[in-house]
């Protein structure tokens, strides 16, 4: 029972609902009492001959008061706590989400998103089935088998109570040993199911990949053999699970038994009359519910307490990246300044940026260049604070990054990522994505200065085209334009772009640069690229390798050095004269 004491915060928070709930419980296990205590008395009336019409009416009257009266308790308690454990399911899969949007790049590359979805799916239904059915079912087989044990024992015969309870010690033993077999194996089977959640997720993003390679038959075969292990963990968790009805029926019909045998005595030796043999029986009956639902409570329990476990680990994951009590409220504007010392990713030893130092003006542009892996995206989304840990500082308008909330921070810069995520929304909406209320005037504006306005307009929908799911139905090129214009439409202090051209024409590009050199007087760029035509005007360029600057200065200073800079210049400049035979 421990997860009820997990979820007491929840109990106390909606006490009022849980304790009217129970009461209304209360009430209506105690109406359960009457109709097999009248049956009883009317039993021994008409054996005695003393059964009246005025009698029978009464009796029926009471009965159907009695019937009413449980109907419309049970109404009320149901909303009172189903409709709370509703809520704890709307509550926590809230906080998850919450959550999930605080935590680090770090915490994503430790997760699969198949565990992520299925914590706020399979596991806060089973943390939802506790809180209500659960707690349903813990009070009502208590509250209904202690009044009817208590009914038994004081109105009829307290020698035949005891003899028909003996068997019970034996079933609170096994049901106790199903209980643990059932946690361990949900457990299992709840990590089955993730696992193949993210399978799932997987081979339905990545199709158009198993289809390129020919690989549908490989992974399906993949996945049906995670959807067999699933359901043999399933299989497993169902076993146990099976044991419980039989153990208690078994347990149930040596109590009929031994009630009927001994109480046979009792009414031969005048201790017990044949109606109050029919009461005990008829209330030995309303045990069995709460015998079963004791059974049913720990399958419900063990289940929720394994599902609460998952999502609490969860929870507990510390945020790495958070803001401090005085944190700067204002969207930072001015100079930035990088002083980096070593900057290495969590858990890991290598330093993947060392001496890193330069300064960039408000309204300057930044060209970072290097070779693959040589730090450029990490430079940036230092500036993001998607990372911390390092030696140094990284400054904005003269105060350190971390002086500023998170959310002020990134509101002043637009990023436009290597890896480009669309939404399975309209191309208005992808582009409007930061500002959902903008008129469409000024969405078509942002589409314009990042060249895409052209290809959106003959679209079939034009910009209400749904673009699929991670824009599936765009090209390379469209996808980095439109999450071009997305960025451009925030007019940010800062705009990123982390190798975000590499997908359209030496002359698409060229006239992107061109355009954001004409709007974006007095706000500052940083970009990254392969191509050193998208850097070449900028007013500083620094080039990575193995995360240290080797090079810095404009394209002409660097041009003068005859490094690696002047020696990639030229590579790429003959490259283009070959392939356009110029």
């Amino acid at each position: 029972m421990k997860v009820f004491l997990d979820l007491k915060w929840f109990f106390l928070q909606e006490k009022k609902s849980y304790i009217t709930g129970t009461i209304l419980l209360l009430f209506v296990a105690f109406l359960q009492l009457i109709p097999p205590k009248i049956v009883g008395i009317i039993v021994d009336s008409i054996k005695a001959g003393s059964l009246t019409r005025e009698d029978m009416f009464k009796w029926i009257f009471i009965l159907i008061t009695t019937a009413l009266s449980m109907y419309g308790l049970r109404f009320v308690w149901r909303i009172m706590i189903f409709g709370s454990a509703t809520k704890l399911s709307r509550l926590l899969r809230n906080r998850l989400y919450h959550h999930f949007t605080k935590m680090s790049p770090s915490f994503y590359q430790k997760k699969r998103v198949g565990d992520l979805m299925a914590h706020a799916t399979n596991d806060l239904q089973a943390i939802q089935q506790t809180a209500g059915v659960g707690v349903l079912t813990f009070v009502d087989s208590i509250s209904t088998g202690g009044f009817v044990i208590l009914a038994m024992a004081f109105t009829i015969s307290w020698k035949l109570t005891l003899i028909a309870l003996i068997p019970m010690p034996f079933m609170a033993m096994l049901t106790s040993f199903y209980g643990t077999l059932l946690h361990k194996r949900f457990h299992k089977a709840q990590e089955a199911f993730s696992s193949l959640n993210d399978k799932t997720q997987e081979s339905v993003t990545g199709i158009k990949v198993l289809k390129t390679f020919g690989q549908e038959k490989e992974d399906i075969e993949s996945f049906r053999k995670q959807s067999e292990d699933v359901v043999q963990k399933n299989i497993s968790v169902a076993k146990v699970d099976s044991l419980f009805d039989p153990t208690i029926s078994i347990i149930v019909g040596i109590s009929f038994f031994l009630s009927i045998v001994f109480g046979s005595r009792f009414v031969v030796s005048g201790e017990l009359t044949i109606g109050e043999l029919i009461s005990f029986t008829t209330y030995l009956g309303l045990l069995i519910w709460p015998m079963l639902a004791f059974g049913w409570l720990f399958n419900i329990v063990e289940r929720g307490r394994a599902s609460y476990d998952r999502v609490s680990l969860v929870l507990n994951e510390r945020v790495d990246i958070k803001d401090h009590e005085r944190a700067l409220d204002r969207v930072p504007s001015g100079d930035i300044e990088y002083k980096i010392e070593t900057f290495s990713y969590p858990n890991e030893d290598e330093h993947v940026l060392e001496n890193i130092h330069f300064s960039l003006r408000k309204g300057q542009t930044l060209g970072i260049v290097g070779k693959t892996g040589a730090g450029k995206t990490t430079l940036l989304r230092l500036l993001l604070r998607e990372f911390e840990g390092y030696n140094g500082e990284i400054t904005f308008g003269g105060e350190k990054i971390q002086e500023y909330k998170l959310t002020r921070l990134r509101e002043s810069i637009g990023y436009v990522p290597q890896d480009h995520f669309l939404f399975s929304a309209t191309i208005l909406e992808n582009i409007a994505f930061t500002l959902p209320l903008t008129p469409k005037e000024k969405v078509e504006e942002a589409a314009a200065l990042a060249h895409i306005h052209d290809d959106i307009i003959h679209f079939s929908d034009g910009y209400g085209t749904v673009v699929g799911e991670r824009g599936v139905s765009l090209s390379g090129g469209q996808k980095q334009r439109i999450s071009i214009a997305r960025a451009l439409l925030m007019n940010p202090e800062v705009l990123i772009l982390d190798d975000s051209l590499s997908a359209v024409d030496a002359r698409t590009e060229e006239s992107i640069l061109t355009s954001l050199k004409e709007n974006r007087a007095g706000k500052t760029t940083m970009i990254t690229s392969h191509r050193l035509s998208a850097i070449q005007h900028a007013d500083l360029i620094i080039v990575l390798e193995e995360g240290k600057v080797m090079e810095r200065g404009t394209h002409n200073e660097l041009m003068k050095k005859k490094g690696w800079y002047r020696e990639m210049y030229l590579r790429q400049q003959l490259e283009e004269i070959v392939e356009f035979g110029g």
